[in-house]
């Protein structure tokens, strides 16, 4: 590109991967259209299951990943497509365990919410609201026992702010002063309902100021400001001071599971969230920057291009045999599972 802004040039390829990914995941869980090589909507869905979609908060998942090493561990949330693709996870694999197919990285048994895959450091998606908050924790206490250099980051929606493990994993580490990034991605709704009038007091990052951990307020539909910011508490934490807590309030463009059409929501506010779209956002910025319109088309192209190839590995992929049924299943040693 032409452009003299490289670092968002790559923030904006992620941006656009996780866009198209999700894009296509949805409309194969709803059926399929002929736009994207499938199936009329007519015919059964490709996905199964709940699928809970990150369209619209793009730029929280790139901008704090790309302040992350390959060895940083990561936990996500029931919406963690964007997260696990950040870290590097594979996108066909993970298309392959939306399909159910055995080449998925849970063989086709986990679905949309427990994608993992730690040879990246993602140590998994969760689809229990704030479950993996503890889990983050846990490792970073062990990464700090083994005296290691790394980081956790930890994202989570704010509902989860209102759970328990909230206050037990930020106590925990701050306690004992664990390398966790906190990271609130705020989307401004918990399922069906929105978040501000059932959470007291000041909210999430004043909740964490409570605590002693260092906290910063960030918009995170602009993947430079979510990038700066995370880099900071990110190196911040890396230098052994402690937890930190990265608040980015964000907007989810869908309903809460692909199939719902969010409909308990205003049309004036869902409108105004459109047009502040993240991913048009840094287009803006980028073209203002010197990259030409067709260069960043380009980028587009691209990341579909690479989802419709996910989606036709996906489809060809075999499903699992019916005897891996038995197979990773806990033996509590009374035989049930048989």
């Amino acid at each position: 590109m032409a452009g003299g802004n490289p670092r968002l040039v790559s923030l904006y390829r992620m941006m656009a991967r996780i866009r198209a990914f999700e894009n296509a995941a949805e409309i194969a869980s709803q059926g399929g259209v002929q736009a994207w090589g499938l199936a009329a909507s007519s015919t059964p869905a490709l996905v199964r299951g709940p699928l809970h979609l990150s369209t619209g908060q793009e730029a929280v998942a790139a901008g704090v990943c790309a302040n992350l090493v390959r060895e940083d561990l990561l936990t996500s949330t029931h919406r963690g497509h964007g997260h696990t693709l950040a870290k590097g996870a594979d996108l066909n694999r993970m298309m392959c365990e939306l399909f159910g197919r055995s080449t998925g990285y849970n063989r086709g048994k986990g679905g949309s919410m427990h994608i993992a895959d730690f040879s990246v450091g993602m140590l998994g998606a969760n689809g229990v609201v704030a479950a993996g908050i503890p889990i983050a924790v846990g490792a970073a206490h062990a990464l700090k026992v083994k005296k290691k250099s790394h980081i956790v980051a930890c994202f989570f929606g704010d509902g989860a702010v209102n759970r328990g493990p909230f206050l037990e994993g930020l106590n925990w580490a701050g306690v004992y002063r664990l390398p966790v990034l906190f990271v609130c991605e705020d989307n401004r709704i918990s399922a069906t309902t929105p978040t501000g009038p059932m959470t007291s007091g000041e909210g999430p990052s004043a909740r964490a100021r409570s605590m002693g951990l260092r906290c910063e307020n960030v918009d995170g539909n602009d993947v430079v400001a979510v990038d700066r910011a995370a880099g900071e508490l990110a190196d911040w934490v890396r230098k052994g001071n402690g937890p930190a807590f990265l608040h980015a309030v964000t907007y989810r463009f869908k309903g809460h599971v692909s199939v719902d059409p969010g409909s308990y929501r205003d049309p004036k506010e869902v409108e105004q969230a459109l047009a502040y779209d993240p991913l048009r956002l840094a287009r803006n910025e980028l073209i203002e920057a010197g990259e030409p319109a067709a260069a960043i088309d380009e980028i587009d192209t691209a990341a579909k291009i690479e989802v419709d190839v996910a989606l036709t590995i996906a489809k060809s992929s075999p499903w699992p045999d019916a005897a891996s049924a038995y197979e990773d299943v806990m033996d509590s040693g009374k035989g049930q599972w048989k």
